[in-house]
């Protein structure tokens, strides 16, 4: 008797608990349907940045001599005792693009630059890393991504590294932060 209770407990349990199930969407359509237009948004934000992208003046050179030219800097930046200004990225990177393209079309911003520093685009990218260039410096792209800058003294003294996310504000950057943070590490601060 007690091992036909426990079938019929078990059959009726097992009745219900299919029948709970149908009842339930398949969790694997739903997961399709998020998926599909998360998807959609990633490609059509990537397509808006990749148009962005090709209309920004490409200020990395991935021939140049970077250790050459941060040595000429160095140089120039003695005589007119200024900082060095190095923003770390690549032609690749639409954020050191939109950084490049808010420094140089906002006059306040570009004034500032022009009487405090020698500016230098280190590249970084498939073609170029510049690898001692930036173990000289600690390798700060891979510790806080693209654009990273490092800000060094007239005496070529690395003195600041600055991450830039800190410095965005939605799809591009924040006038005030960007201006303080130039003030901060200018030689006459």
């Amino acid at each position: 008797m007690k091992k036909l209770l426990l079938t019929a407990f078990l059959g009726l349990g097992f009745l219900g608990f299919s029948q709970d199930l149908k009842d339930k969407p398949n969790a694997r359509e739903t997961d399709k349907a998020l998926l599909v237009k998360t998807d959609h948004a990633e490609l059509d934000a990537k397509k808006k940045a990749a148009e962005e992208k090709v209309k920004l003046p490409k200020p990395y050179n991935p021939q140049a001599d970077a250790e050459k030219d941060i040595q000429a800097l160095i140089v120039k930046a003695k005589k007119e005792k200024k900082n060095i200004m190095i923003q770390a990225g690549g032609n690749w990177c639409i954020w050191c693009l939109r950084f490049n393209q808010f420094v140089q079309t906002t006059p306040e911003l570009k004034k500032l630059v022009d009487e405090n520093y020698e500016y230098y685009h280190l590249n970084y990218s498939p073609e170029n890393k510049n690898e001692k260039i930036f173990a000289k410096y600690g390798d700060p792209g891979t510790k806080f991504g693209y654009p990273v800058f490092i800000i060094l003294d007239q005496n070529g003294k690395m003195i600041h590294v600055q991450q830039s996310d800190v410095l965005e504000e939605g799809k591009g950057y924040n006038l005030g932060k960007v201006k303080e943070f130039f003030n901060v590490w200018s030689p006459k601060s």
